[in-house]
């Protein structure tokens, strides 16, 4: 993947692409089937780390305990014996650690308060690391995928969060405000997702003003995914470079086209397509931290969302490092 940046010669034909561009559907789960874990026991730390030019992403954060298991080890039966003791806690770890390339968290009651006085808790965290690009006010930047994969836009603001970044040249005074920013990640989501490469742009004409007289950066947080599609009652297989494994995004079993495996169909087979099933878990179970994969277009395997529709398998993967 790549974010590089671009010449203000290329503002009126990038521009015009912009905004001729249509969107592709984005896809989201509430499961997060490719993220990493982190426990950190009561009163211990950890260090959350993304590899060099990615950020963190905090999917979901519980602190309580939900087993006995889990940091038990030299605590008695009745600091363990409470198995339904969580606070929801991922919007305060989120605000720590999110856009950062590493992020120190800590399982403390003086942090997230005490769900269940005299159990032993610790915190839970799910988290993604993210390919991030900065594109500074009035400056364009295109982020681009390898050949087969795609773009999924995960956050983005307009605005200024710090005095350091894009500040070359600047006076102090463009820099000072460093709590201004706008949420635009709909917007170039819309832009950029299910696009092998996109021209983004950090402009108030585009994003509006937030903050006058400060200059501005436009902050993308994004994933090259790649994509498979799999017919009804055929087979496909997931594969990974060497030392890569599998890591499931997204995945659907039905139809939300008429073009999609339409081969040698009627028109009454491609006629519904509003019909899926989200099917992100079972793949993942399936495929998850594997080098390759088999999997199959079945009814019999994720039942039939719509009888007598041909159906397909939509997989959205990317391969990840192989945990050492």
């Amino acid at each position: 993947m790549l974010c590089s940046r671009l010449g203000i010669t290329l503002l009126l034909a990038a521009t015009c692409s912009l905004l001729d561009s249509g969107s592709s559907a984005g896809h989201g789960h509430n499961e997060c089937a490719n993220c990493e874990h982190s426990v950190t026991c009561e009163r211990t730390l950890a260090n959350l780390q993304c590899d060099d030019e990615e950020v963190l992403f905090i999917s979901s954060a519980v602190y309580g305990r939900g087993d006995n298991t889990t940091c038990s080890s030299g605590r008695s039966a009745s600091e363990l014996g409470n198995v339904n003791c969580s606070s929801e806690v991922t919007d305060k770890v989120a605000e720590r650690c999110n856009g950062k390339s590493s992020c120190i968290v800590g399982g403390f009651n003086l942090m997230f308060g005490d769900p269940c006085v005299g159990t032993y808790k610790y915190l839970d965290v799910s988290y993604t690391c993210q390919s991030r690009c900065v594109t500074c006010e009035r400056t364009l930047a295109e982020l681009k995928c390898d050949d087969g994969q795609q773009l999924v836009i995960h956050g983005a603001t307009y605005g200024r969060g710090d005095n350091t970044t894009c500040s070359s040249g600047r006076s102090a005074s463009e820099l000072g405000n460093v709590n201004c920013s706008s949420e635009v990640t709909d917007k170039v989501a819309e832009r950029c997702n299910g696009k092998s490469s996109c021209i983004i742009e950090g402009f108030n004409l585009m994003f509006g003003d937030p903050c006058v007289g400060t200059y501005k950066y436009l902050d993308v947080s994004y994933t090259c995914i790649s994509r498979s599609t799999t017919c009804e009652r055929t087979l496909a297989n997931l594969r990974c470079d060497d030392d890569m494994v599998l890591s499931v995004y997204d995945a659907f079993y039905g139809r939300r086209d008429n073009t999609t495996c339409a081969l040698g169909r009627s028109s009454a087979e491609l006629a519904d397509v509003n019909c899926s099933s989200q099917v992100t878990d079972i793949v993942a179970q399936r495929c998850n931290g594997k080098n390759s994969c088999l999997i199959l277009g079945f009814n019999s395997k994720f039942g039939d969302p719509c009888a007598g529709i041909y159906k397909y398998l939509d997989v959205l993967f990317f391969c990840k490092e192989l945990a050492k």
